[in-house]
């Protein structure tokens, strides 16, 4: 069965099919389905997961083993297969078609992949999968799909937006998804849920052209402590809000450590990065603070965290701005000795 990503949610809300595979070059929108797969599959009792990732080398047999094996945790359990290349090669096609005539009972087959050419939509195996599971193919969104879209993500936050807004917003983000939810989570932390006016989203996307938190992280996650004093200064004296650069840090933070957390579990920092949306470009930054910040760490960073939070609402004394700029430099393993002004 073939349907589109909008309509994932009320398919897994009627039933679980045994099969489901994920295609396409949008990070976002793939894991965001993944993410509602396990989670449907959790509530029906699917409490074990394997990871599998097609890599070059791979043995399909390796499929099949996991599917005959019993989990000594749990009786149902979910097979999350990375396919990176989009298309299984020849043996992964075998291998694919026959899970498909023998499908194993109390196991959920999620397969994630890049994007496929249109002669794979014909082909034996993407056909066997479509016969017994549900195929979705994501596409990059433009125009009116982006609208509409960003319509639905600020509607999931309590975000009242109209068009004009939602057109400035796709103008900023140009179809780049993951930015487009960063733009909707700073709108939230900003102004909280309701009514947002073109004159807010405005500010908000004018100062993120100027200097913005992002450029700050890349500061943070480099330890490059004289910028880190340099953008954070231009960021207080830009007008930018502190909770929006509150929420950068402690996303990061949150992030380092889940990513921390499966690399203790053996998870390959390659399935690591691609599972937390971390591409290219930041590779290197997420590895040098995974190397420099222990565990206890980034606990301290959240601790601290929490500090700023009370100060920006008024609840503890201080300048959150102080705070702030020691989080940043707890990211570069760099104590504040004395407490200045910005």
């Amino acid at each position: 069965m073939r349907i589109k990503p909008e309509q994932l949610s009320a398919e897994l809300q009627k039933s679980l099919m045994p099969v489901y595979f994920f295609t396409g070059d949008e990070p976002l929108q793939l894991g965001e389905m993944a993410d509602a797969v396990r989670k449907a599959a959790r509530k029906a009792g699917f409490e074990s997961r394997e990871i599998i990732s097609a890599d070059t080398g791979f043995e399909w047999n390796q499929l099949a083993f996991t599917a005959e094996s019993l989990s000594i945790f749990a009786d149902k359990k979910i097979i999350d297969l990375r396919l990176p290349s989009g298309t299984p090669g020849t043996e992964g096609s075998k291998a694919l078609i026959a899970y498909c005539e023998r499908l194993p009972e109390d196991t959920l087959l999620l397969i994630t992949a890049g994007k496929i050419a249109s002669s794979a939509l014909k082909t034996r195996w993407l056909e066997a999968l479509d016969k017994v599971g549900v195929v979705v193919q994501v596409w990059p969104l433009e125009s009116q799909d982006l609208i509409r879209w960003l319509q639905q993500r600020t509607q999931q936050r309590g975000l009242n937006v109209e068009t004009e807004g939602l057109r400035l917003l796709a103008s900023r983000i140009e179809g780049n998804l993951l930015a487009a939810a960063q733009e909707v989570e700073k709108l939230y932390v900003l102004y909280g849920t309701g009514k947002i006016s073109n004159q807010q989203i405005f500010e908000v996307v004018a100062d993120s052209s100027r200097y913005d938190v992002f450029k700050l992280m890349d500061c943070v996650l480099s330890a490059s402590v004289n910028r880190i004093f340099k953008v954070l200064s231009g960021l207080k004296s830009e007008g930018i809000a502190a909770p929006i650069v509150l929420w950068a840090l402690t996303r990061d933070a949150r992030l380092l450590i889940k990513i921390k957390l499966a690399l203790s579990q053996g998870q390959n920092r390659e399935i690591a990065f691609k599972n937390n949306q971390i591409w290219d470009k930041r590779k290197q930054l997420v590895s040098d603070a995974l190397n420099r910040l222990s565990d206890s760490d980034l606990n301290n960073i959240l601790v601290l965290s929490a500090k700023a939070d009370r100060q920006i609402k008024g609840q503890q004394k201080g300048d959150a701005w102080e705070t702030l700029l020691a989080i940043s430099l707890m990211f570069a393993s760099v104590q504040m000795m004395a407490t200045g002004s910005m």
